[in-house]
Formats: C-alpha cells, structure tokens, sequence
C-alpha cells in the first residue's frame, strides 16, 4: 500500500467580519473536518484578517507566533490536524501577505510571504516575498505559493522542482476570474505532475465577490474535488504514488533541461 494523506480544504465565508468571527467558524468547522480524518486543513488567503479590509490590514498584522497563531495552535492541537492558513504578518517594520502551516503538536511546519503582489491596494500594505520554502508532513513534501503567485508558471515548477509533492495555494480570487480557477491553476498540478489544492473565500466581503470553487487536482489532471459558489469544505485521499507516476509519464522536470540554451 502506498503512501496516502487526506486533504480538506475550507472554503469560509468572506462576509466573516472580524478575526474572532473567523476563529469562530473555524472552532465550529473543525470537528466534522476531524471526523472526516483529515491530515490537514487548508483555509483562504488572509483568512485570519479578511481580504478586502483596507487599512485595517495594519492593526490587524502580527508576528508569526502572534495571538492568532496561537489561538489556532490549540485549535490544531485539539483537533490532532495541521491548519494551513493565510494571515498578514508584522516583521521588522513591514507586512506579508503571508501563509503558515501550524501542525497538531501546535507547532509551526512552514511558511511563506506572498512573492508577487497583484495590481491593486496590496502595493499599498504588503512588501513582497523573497524564496519559497517546503515543509514535510507526515512524509509529503509540501510547497506554498499565494494567489498570484502561482499564476506564473515559473513558480510552480520551482516549488516542483525543490521536490513538492503537495503545492498549497491559498487565495482570495474574484467572481470575474473563473478561468484562473478552472483552467490556469488546475494546469500547474498537470504540467509539474503534483497535487495542488486551491482554498479560496465565498460570498462577498466589503462589496467584493468572491469566486469560491476552491478544488483540488491530481498529478495527472483529474480534478479529485471541487466546490461551488458557497461556503463549503471539500475533501480528497492523496495516493502520494501518483506524483512518481505523473512524473515519470511525462518528465516536464527533467525535459526541460534538454531545451536549447537561452530558452529557460
């Protein structure tokens, strides 16, 4: 039998008006995705803030191991889960746009400072990112990317190439952006044969919609779940041996280092 891990990913209400209202609906959430027996819960970009909150992105930053962390170390640890989540983060006089994984021993796996910053106010609050990272969990290798970040081919595969198995992407995608859902990032798992899981927000926040149709895709394509416009969790069993079998199928990695000089 090979190496298997469960996925959930949450798709929460961006009308959630402050973080304790998220803490809320996390705390309420949290049992059915444990009973689900999920390895891991994935949430939206700047789900601990909101997105499409202004200024108040900088009362709202904090330190990695801030209050909100903490608050979601005990939640992790009492549900015996990792939770994947987006927060602003405080460092050194300037805010990310970040991302971090809290294990269920409350302890922190990895994390990751949004690289590109998209046109719009987020040039306003947020300084961007310099590297991408993997953590390991429970013997998947895992990489992080943020929304834009992972509509640039480039990323992806660098992530892959470090040796990703898993690409967490949480984001917070507008109504009008369907096809980045449905078609662009879905072909970052194919083309780097990985599994990639899309957390996005539902509803509207402070007057914008958001998409939703969070999901999680195969190696090899197939699309293993998916959501709709409202809030939900969706869930998948990974079989971690379809990474090997994607990648040796078709071996973008290393073909790619046989392209002519100057095209890479």
């Amino acid at each position: 039998m090979g190496r298997s891990f469960h996925l959930a990913v949450g798709q929460a209400p961006a009308e959630l008006a402050t973080t304790q209202d998220r803490l809320d609906w996390l705390r309420e959430t949290l049992p059915r995705v444990a009973q689900q027996g999920a390895d891991l819960l994935l949430l939206p970009e700047l789900f601990a803030t909101g997105y499409n909150i202004g200024e108040r992105i900088a009362a709202l930053a904090e330190p990695a191991d801030g209050p909100i962390a903490q608050a979601i170390a005990t939640l992790a640890k009492a549900h015996g889960l990792a939770i994947h989540y987006g927060f602003a983060e405080a460092c050194d006089g300037v805010i990310y746009n970040a991302a971090q994984c809290i294990g269920p021993e409350g302890v922190r796996l990895g994390g990751h400072r949004k690289l590109v910053l998209p046109p719009g106010f987020e040039h306003a609050y947020f300084s961007p990112g310099q590297a991408c990272q993997l953590f390991t969990y429970r013997d998947v290798r895992i990489g992080m990317l943020i929304c834009f970040d992972a509509e640039f081919p480039e990323t992806a595969r660098h992530v892959a190439a470090l040796g990703a198995e898993l690409i967490l992407v949480p984001t917070a995608l507008g109504a009008q952006w369907g096809w980045v859902s449905q078609q662009v990032i879905p072909s970052r798992a194919y083309e780097n044969g990985v599994f990639l899981a899309y957390a996005n927000s539902a509803g509207t926040e402070r007057g914008m919609p958001l998409l939703g149709q969070s999901f999680i895709a195969a190696p090899d394509g197939q699309e293993l779940a998916r959501a709709g416009a409202q809030p939900e969790v969706i869930y998948a069993t990974l079989q971690l041996d379809r990474v090997k079998q994607a990648q040796t199928r078709l071996p973008y990695l290393k073909a790619r280092k046989t392209l002519p000089a100057g095209i890479l």
